[in-house]
């Protein structure tokens, strides 16, 4: 049958990987993982591996960070050389990061079949970079594994061909309800000494982080949110310079955290009476939880997670009056989940992938 390849590259794609690699090894597959080292910060990436039960990568490319021009090449002439020498029978990619079109592209050019988790979601905003990436791995791709029903609609509009696409569910709620007896809200407050009610926060994304002025005009909002309950955020690498510049630890009711490993993360959002966010997953993660998500975006890729009831879409102007609101109404129903949401999108995601390979000639 040939090796599968894992590729993954940032935090999403290893609690996205884990079940899928899990289920393939249940089914005996040969697998072998590619770390690209988009995320080289070992509390962004490597403490990831050991919570979740991932083999260590058998190799790690070390691309580091960069322009997005800079650092896809790098990923392309790595994953190039690594497709070549180990000639896989099928590779898999995870999500919207540059690894994953980089991933995808070396192998349609080598004629390797492609596989992509989380395909089919769509922020119809193509000046986001995890916009551009999702849509070209998806025409790229041999299977796309969708984790929602809008998601199948998407990959059918853009002419994608029924028999590719796959409705699964969502392996990174397979990792959530996995561990769920782990996330120790008590503990990791008591570790990082963090109050008994706080909002948290998360904040990385490009048009919210990367402008002096925008990001300075985002904390005086954060500021608004600590004046209603106390606000922890841990720090993401991107935009951190400029969140601090702007004064974000200023405020007596900001407690700035260095990044969190899962276990750790998890626990701090299950414990949370609100999370602001500019994440993907997070709106995921918290309809799951019962967490209400106040995501500071013009749009989302995760429409679900709104209909659904635990999310909603913010600007900065309406993230304070947001926040008292949701802070005044408490944790959503989560007893609810969406289709298939069920913990078992690995082993659906493994079965057709061994029936598609079992399928291939020789």
């Amino acid at each position: 049958m040939g090796s599968i390849v894992h590729v993954l590259g940032a935090r999403p794609n290893f609690v996205k990987a884990a079940p899928v690699i899990g289920a393939l090894r249940a089914a005996n597959a040969e697998q072998a993982v590619v770390h690209t080292g988009q995320h080289y910060d070992e509390r962004m990436s490597e403490i990831f591996f050991h919570e979740l039960g991932l083999p260590e990568p058998d190799v790690n490319l070390g691309v580091g960070s960069g322009s997005h021009a800079a650092q896809t090449a790098a990923l392309l002439t790595g994953l190039e050389g690594e497709f070549t020498s180990r000639s896989p029978a099928l590779v898999i990619v995870y999500g919207d990061v540059n690894s994953t079109i980089a991933a995808a592209l070396v192998a349609a050019k080598l004629h390797i079949p492609v596989a992509h988790v989380e395909a089919g979601l769509r922020s119809f905003d193509m000046t986001m970079p995890e916009e551009v990436n999702r849509r070209l791995t998806d025409q790229l791709s041999d299977l796309c594994f969708a984790t929602s029903p809008e998601a199948v609609g998407h990959l059918a509009r853009e002419g994608v061909p029924v028999e590719r696409v796959h409705l699964v569910g969502n392996p990174m709620i397979d990792t959530l309800l996995a561990n769920l007896d782990k996330f120790d809200t008590a503990r990791v407050r008591a570790e990082h000494g963090l109050p008994e009610r706080y909002v948290l926060a998360t904040m990385h994304r490009p048009a919210n982080v990367d402008a002096p002025e925008t990001a300075a005009a985002l904390v005086r909002h954060l500021h608004g949110v600590a004046d209603l309950a106390d606000l922890v955020i841990p720090v993401h690498p991107r935009g951190r310079a400029n969140l601090l510049a702007a004064g974000l630890d200023d405020h007596p009711g900001v407690h700035v955290l260095e990044p969190l490993g899962y276990i750790d993360f998890v626990a701090a959002v299950r414990g949370a009476a609100a999370v602001v966010t500019d994440s993907g997953g997070l709106q995921e993660e918290t309809t799951i939880l019962g967490v209400p998500c106040l995501t500071v975006r013009p749009n989302t890729e995760r429409p679900i997670t709104i209909t659904h009831g635990t999310n909603r879409l913010v600007g900065f102007e309406e993230l304070v009056p947001a926040a008292r609101k949701v802070l005044e109404a408490g944790h959503v129903d989560a007893s609810r989940k969406p289709p298939l949401w069920d913990g078992q999108a690995g082993p659906r995601i493994a079965d057709v992938i061994m029936e598609y390979l079992g399928d291939q000639p020789a």
